[in-house]
């Protein structure tokens, strides 16, 4: 080698290969990086008592409670189970959903969704009305079947359970033996026979559950139950403890299905219920779930959980949590990395964060523009829509909405058009065109968690002068908190209400300054420990006429949401 040679790879070599690492760092900087684990909840807001199930082709389904919102019954799909898409809802038709006159903590109770050689099955129960029905599908975006009804299942949350030697059961919580309660909420879990293709019962019931796993100890509300068949054994899943602080999951086994289901020893197999109730960022409340295999034979299960920002206090509602499941000893227990659920698990195996997909959890933020004809999946209203009160093509790239009698303090469908409060620390804001006539007439932006538990900010007049306007719920009525005159001849306001944990602001923006109407009013007002139910709470776009008749409407022009969760960013 002479010394021109020597010189080249001595020189040039490592300088390439610098100049190359250069590069590759700078490409890394500009390129984000693929994260290696998924964020829960994977529903954030009021998605609670999850069921899910496969196709048997790598498309997996998931639904939730919608209690008294429409349409009902949010439905979901993903091919992995991190990223979610909604595909639309299973009840969005008058016919197979009136909730008129139904409060808003009542009426749609614990979906179950399930599959069976080419047809899709989901039960529930209309909670204060007919009771237990089955609807079916053969695609599950829809149309999906009126309800057939179920008169002989007397309880709540049925599941279906379709056996590999061609018979299927529905399974359910119900009445103690007898009707003869031992304790307050002591239940039983039965099961009857089903027919799939004429959707009836076609047995007596039989008690698989009384009160619980350890009679001697009064559990109480046995429900959510599950059936598999997985290897040599049926297993019933079942929750337990209730669904606030002390929810737990537990399960049972048998090789016959005649059998006793014998409980395993070291039930429950989920609960938070016995940690440090101070610990940071906990997670509560686990339970009321359901176990599915991925396409790699991995074993998750989904249930639902709450995140407190102080003790007890959520306004987020019950949302739905994926975490691992192992095995042992052919029992399958949820594997949460320690005690405490996480808020970060290893992705599946073959899986990517979808970063196109509508946010449905971590933190996100979207603006909608009222651009499309038709709104998205992701709005909800207070029951059923029957005759037409808004409109996208009125007025181009405004969202339309007619000034009715109806209010959110009754129980029929008002002008109020919903997204679920999804973070703990956010805000959410819009701008719309309003021009009241008389003092009855209000439009705005509404916090809302139930009939007697919301914050309500609009336009008005007091004294023919506009102004803007805070109202607390009172009952059936409504207290005014704080009071702003309005520029003459401005037609258009913006609103902003922004949630800190414990405490809601709100704001309204004139000159292009966001004014403070009035800060540190107490979220604790919504939260579910306060108002009670099962529900969460909702931003919405709301007008109303005070149960005069309405001769007015408001035309909202965007409506932009944006959540930034601390737990998320540390």
């Amino acid at each position: 080698m002479n010394i021109r040679t020597l010189f080249y790879f001595s020189f040039f070599i490592p300088l390439f290969f610098y100049l190359n690492s250069c590069k590759t760092k700078e490409e890394a900087k500009l390129k984000p990086v693929q994260p290696q684990t998924y964020t829960n909840p994977i529903l954030t807001g009021f998605y609670p008592d999850p069921s899910i199930c496969n196709d048997g082709k790598g498309n997996y389904y998931l639904v939730n409670s919608t209690f008294a919102y429409y349409p009902g019954i949010p439905i979901f799909h993903s091919t992995d189970l991190v990223n979610w898409n909604q595909i639309g809802h299973v009840l969005n038709r008058p016919e197979q959903l009136d909730l008129e006159g139904y409060r808003v903590t009542r009426a749609i109770f614990a979906p179950a969704i399930s599959y069976n050689k080419g047809t899709f099955y989901l039960t529930c129960t209309l909670v204060d009305g007919k009771g237990n029905f089955v609807v079916t599908a053969k695609n599950p975006e829809g149309p999906w079947s009126n309800p057939k009804w179920l008169p002989e299942i007397k309880g709540i949350d049925p599941s279906l359970f379709f056996d590999d030697n061609g018979k299927s059961y529905i399974v359910y919580n119900s009445d103690a033996p007898d009707n003869k309660p031992e304790y307050d909420g002591h239940r039983t879990i039965r099961v009857n026979e089903f027919d799939k293709d004429s959707l009836k019962v076609i047995s007596e019931n039989r008690i698989l559950v009384n009160g619980g796993v350890n009679f001697s100890e009064k559990p109480i509300w046995a429900e959510g139950p599950h059936i598999y068949k997985i290897n040599d054994y049926y297993y019933l899943m079942t929750a337990e403890g209730g669904t606030a602080v002390n929810h737990t999951e537990v399960i049972y086994r048998t090789h016959h299905l005649d059998s006793t289901f014998v409980p395993y020893e070291n039930n429950p197999i989920l609960t938070q219920k016995h940690l440090d109730p101070t610990r940071k960022n906990p997670v509560t409340s686990a339970g009321h779930a359901d176990l599915i295999q991925t396409k790699e034979g991995e074993w998750y299960g989904v249930f639902l959980a709450c995140r407190p920002y102080e003790g007890d206090f959520y306004n987020t509602g019950r949302e739905t949590f994926l975490a691992p499941v192992k095995w042992e000893n052919n029992w399958p227990v949820f594997d949460l990395d320690g005690e405490e659920i996480k808020y970060k698990y290893p992705l599946p195996k073959n899986t990517k964060i979808d970063t196109t997909l509508f946010p449905l959890n971590n933190n996100f933020g979207f603006k909608e523009n009222f651009e499309e004809p038709e709104l998205k999946f992701h709005w909800t209203f207070l029951r059923t829509v029957k005759t037409p009160w808004y409109n996208l093509h009125e007025k181009q790239g405004y969202l339309t909405i007619k000034t009715r009698p109806e209010t959110v303090s009754g129980t029929s469908n008002p002008s109020f058009i919903a997204h679920r409060q999804q973070h703990l620390k956010g805000n959410v804001s819009t701008e719309f065109i309003f021009e009241p006539k008389k003092e009855n007439e209000k439009a705005g932006l509404i916090i809302f968690q139930n009939e007697t538990h919301y914050y309500y900010l609009c336009k008005s007049l007091k004294n023919n002068i506009p102004v803007v306007q805070l109202y607390q719920s009172n009952g059936k009525d409504m207290e005014l908190l704080a009071t702003k005159e309005l520029k003459a001849g401005l037609p258009e306001l913006a609103l902003r209400i922004e949630a800190d944990f414990s405490k809601y602001h709100f704001y309204y923006k004139e000159n292009k300054q966001w004014i403070s109407l009035k800060k540190d009013i107490d979220a604790k007002f919504l939260s579910t420990h306060i108002a009670g139910g099962f529900v969460g709470a909702v931003y919405a776009m709301y007008t109303t006429s005070l149960g005069e008749p309405g001769h007015n409407q408001a035309s909202y022009n965007w409506f932009e949401y944006t959540g930034h969760d601390p737990v998320y960013t540390e």
